[in-house]
């Protein structure tokens, strides 16, 4: 059995989970990371993405829709701008959403904010993600 952290997602609405997590899955601005007990101290920016929580033999997913983590070797914490399980997303919604952003992106029209676009069509992508 895998050594265990404390795992803390803080929401601005909630305190989102709190458990213990022997690994822990997610992307941050430099790409995918894993996180074990005992990992280096790090803290990192997350990309929106599915957080994929291990812990005794099960999976938990969940939307994270950016924010910071900070890695410590005992416990982890992700300050996310936004979190939702998958029973909480509405995935017609997310798609509808994913269609929006990358009409935007591909119109490729003057004054659409093309950043703010490409933003949404990652949060849509991680709703629809964690859902699947």
């Amino acid at each position: 059995m895998a050594e265990k952290f404390k795992l803390n997602i803080i929401s601005p609405e909630r305190s989102f989970y709190e458990g213990d997590c022997e690994f822990l899955e997610f992307v941050s601005t430099e790409g995918e990371l894993g996180v074990y007990a005992k990992h280096i101290p790090l803290t990192t920016i997350l990309e929106p993405c599915v957080m994929k929580i291990h812990s005794d033999g099960e999976e938990k997913k969940a939307a994270i829709l950016g924010g910071f983590v900070e890695i410590l070797k005992d416990k982890v914490t992700v300050l996310a701008e936004n979190a939702e399980w998958p029973g909480d997303i509405d995935v017609a919604r997310a798609h509808a959403a994913k269609k929006r952003a990358e009409d935007r992106l591909l119109a490729k029209k003057e004054g659409v904010d093309m950043v703010r676009a490409e933003a949404a069509l990652k949060r849509a992508i991680a709703r629809i993600n964690t859902v699947d």
